[in-house]
């Protein structure tokens, strides 16, 4: 499964795409709509939007290929859209072993949308 368009374009509008490498909230070097380049990747000009959209799809399959491994349950488009977001945020490896995670994947529902809230905050773990 790959992200719907209309999850694309959420995150599009959370990420808000930036030309000019900047600090996140993290604190982390970031340029386009949430990319974190990897040494020796540099853009010292800036990219344009059509550089950004790909890095995005580039950086977009890495959470979907996690959802997809992650995940033992059957999502809906929008779930599953909402967890490639999540991964995209927060990296592909923390969920692994998260509380969340383990809730999904039992069905617990409810338990999961409280356990998306204690990530909500920059620099959890």
């Amino acid at each position: 499964m790959q992200m719907s368009a209309a999850g694309l374009e959420l995150l599009k509008r959370s990420e808000e795409f930036c030309g000019h490498a900047y600090l996140d909230a993290a604190g982390l070097p970031t340029i386009g709509c949430g990319h974190q380049p990897v040494h020796p990747e540099c853009s010292p000009n800036g990219i344009a939007e059509p550089q950004g959209a790909a890095l995005l799809a580039n950086d977009l399959r890495g959470a979907e290929e996690a959802v997809a491994r992650l995940v033992k349950v059957a999502l809906s488009h929008g779930q599953f859209d909402a967890l490639v977001d999540f991964c995209f945020n927060i990296g592909a490896g923390k969920p692994a072993a998260s509380t969340l995670l383990k809730d999904l994947n039992a069905c617990l529902y409810a338990a999961v949308a409280g356990q998306l809230l204690r990530w909500d905050h920059v620099g959890m773990q």
